[in-house]
This record gives C-alpha cells, structure tokens and sequence, in this order.
C-alpha cells in the first residue's frame, strides 16, 4: 500500500537539476537567446547529459497524489487530460464529482466512448449556494468519498480523479484526516488526483505533484460574461 508521505530514496548521487530547469526561467531564456551556435550546441549537450542521469536515476513507476487547486480556471480541465492519457493507454479510470452533481458536463458524454473503461459519478447535488442545505451536502459529499474509497482500494483502476474534492474538504463537508487515511489504502501504482481550490495544507504536503492555477484574468468577474459551452462546461 502507498505511503504517502515516504520520502524516495536518497538523492546525494544524483545531478544538479539548475541545468534541466534554467531554459525556463526569463534569465535562462535570455541567455541562450545570446549564445552562437557552438555555444547553443554546447549547452544542450551538457543539458541533455544532466536530463540523461537524472533520468537513469529516476524512480521507475509510482503511484502519485496529484493535487490540483488555486483561483484560476483549468484544475478540472487539466486533471481530465490526465484521464484521456490513461484511456488512451487502456487503464481502467474513475472519476467522482463532489459538488457538481446538478448538472451534466459535456465531458460525461465524451466518455460515455468508454464504457468498458471508465466509470464516472456525479455525486454532489450542485454548487453550495444552489442546494442551501448544508446538512443535504455533508451527506452526499460523505457517499460520494465512501464511492471513491471503492475504485481508490481497486487495483483495476490505474487512475481515480476526486473531482472538487477539494471544496468539500474547505467548507468542512469532509476532513482532511479521513481523506489521507484513505489515500494511503491505495496500490502502490495506482494514482489519484484531487481538484478544486483551496486545498488544505496537510493534503499539499502529502502530494506528490501540486499545482496552483493562478486566476490573472477571468471574463465572468472582469466582463460579466456568462460561462459558456465548450469552455466551463
């Protein structure tokens, strides 16, 4: 079973990772702009053998907590590409939806392509201040992690996504200490990503990949407009 807070293992033998990530700070991006072409070759093959030996280094398989949460548009988005790369390998997939239940997203009847594959659960019944029943939402927001716990304990299924999860966890529907004692009854192998904004602090540390989105610009809050069919749902 996965351990979500192991540590890997010891890193004093491996490269510098400066080399592997400079290219993509504005400094790094300045800099090769500036090289001749020897020097540009130079620098990528001393790149490419710093990628090389971290990557003969790199753990082979592991199962990930993956986290995605912050203001801005995309977690949602992004974690259902990593379901169309799982499908797209064969794998079994799950997906739970806390809190947005009343609605069908165009993504369900996408994948309603693989029914062999992908089992998919709206839950929720609809955005918090729709159902205005906090009693109502704590009971399905606790079904639905009970579902969850079902296909997370399944080793048939490579890839689970907890969609808003992170929301339920937020307005204290769920706890973020039962949510890690489930995690940890996952595969070794087996991943799950859990979406939504304002993840708790104890479920980022426990991660093994998290990303914020980070909102600049968003034209329901700077245009009044509207969401809109093929963009937010």
């Amino acid at each position: 079973m996965s351990t979500i807070n192991s540590q890997q293992s010891s890193v004093n033998n491996q490269p510098s990772t400066k080399e592997s990530w400079e290219i993509t700070t504005d400094a790094g991006v300045k800099e090769i702009a500036s090289l001749n072409d020897e020097q540009y070759r130079k620098k990528m093959e001393r790149r490419k053998e710093v990628q090389d030996k971290r990557m003969a280094s790199a753990v082979q398989e592991k199962g990930l907590i993956i986290v995605h949460t912050g203001n801005g548009k995309g977690k949602t988005t992004a974690a259902l590409g990593m379901v169309l790369r799982s499908l797209g390998h064969g794998h079994k997939v799950a997906i739970i939806q806390f809190i947005k239940g009343s609605w069908e997203p165009a993504e369900k009847k996408v994948f309603s392509l693989w029914p062999e594959q992908l089992e998919f659960y709206a839950m929720g019944e609809g955005f918090t201040w729709e159902t205005q029943d906090r009693d109502r939402d704590i009971e399905k927001a606790q079904e639905a992690w009970q579902k969850a716990l079902e296909y997370i304990r399944n080793p048939d299924y490579k890839l689970v996504l907890l969609d808003e999860i992170n929301v339920a966890l937020k307005l204290g529907y769920l706890n973020v200490e039962q949510i890690l004692d489930g995690l940890e009854q996952k595969p070794d192998t087996n991943h799950v990503i859990l979406t939504g904004r304002g993840a708790p602090a104890a479920l980022i540390e426990g991660a093994d990949l998290v990303t914020e989105m980070t909102l600049v610009k968003h034209p329901f809050r700077d245009q009044n407009v509207k969401a809109q069919a093929g963009i937010e749902f």
